[in-house]
């Protein structure tokens, strides 16, 4: 269901004050950068495609029709300059990542801390060498708490298709991950 805050800042935005806008922004930026820098690991190009993202639904705002919630709307249009970003670069995915851009809260003990962080390496390692579809699904479901349903919208697949790669991808994820259980 559409947050009605949300659309009240787009029917806001659409007759020109760009405050609203920018309250939209600061509303889902962090969770668009987060599922951006998961996908692409880089942060120059994560920047890039929100901030193209943020562009396109600005010029967009007319056309939300106010179906899906706004959150599913800037997904769906990130989802795409994350895929069109991808196909340029020949679909490849850069290794290198800055972890403190995603990591929990630091923990106090040295090594928990490095426990911590050789995890989350696996885990970042393990998502790279999955489908670019189960990585996106897994992503937006168990990062961002998005539904199967806004999932498919964003994806451009059918909510079974979504369930399919988020098992899928859990398969491949539990596979990958057996040394950290």
């Amino acid at each position: 269901m559409p947050d009605p805050a949300d659309a009240d800042l787009v029917r806001r935005a659409r007759n020109g004050e760009k405050v609203a806008f920018e309250e939209i922004v600061r509303r889902h930026g962090p969770a668009m950068y987060r599922f951006g820098l998961r996908m692409l690991r880089d942060e120059h190009a994560v920047r890039d495609c929100v901030q193209e993202a943020f562009a396109s639904a600005w010029e967009a705002l007319d056309q939300f029709r106010g179906d899906a919630a706004v959150k599913t709307w800037l997904f769906s249009i990130l989802a795409n300059k994350v895929r069109r970003y991808l196909r340029s670069q020949g679909r490849t995915v850069p290794a290198e990542i800055d972890e403190t851009a995603i990591r929990s809260p630091a923990q106090h003990e040295p090594e928990r801390r490095a426990i911590a962080g050789t995890m989350m390496a696996a885990l970042e390692e393990a998502l790279d060498e999955l489908p670019l579809a189960q990585r996106a699904c897994w992503i937006l479901y168990e990062v961002e708490g998005l539904s199967y349903r806004r999932i498919a919208q964003i994806q451009g697949m059918s909510v079974d298709a979504v369930r399919g790669a988020i098992y899928r991808a859990r398969q491949g994820l539990e596979r990958r991950l057996e040394a950290w259980r």
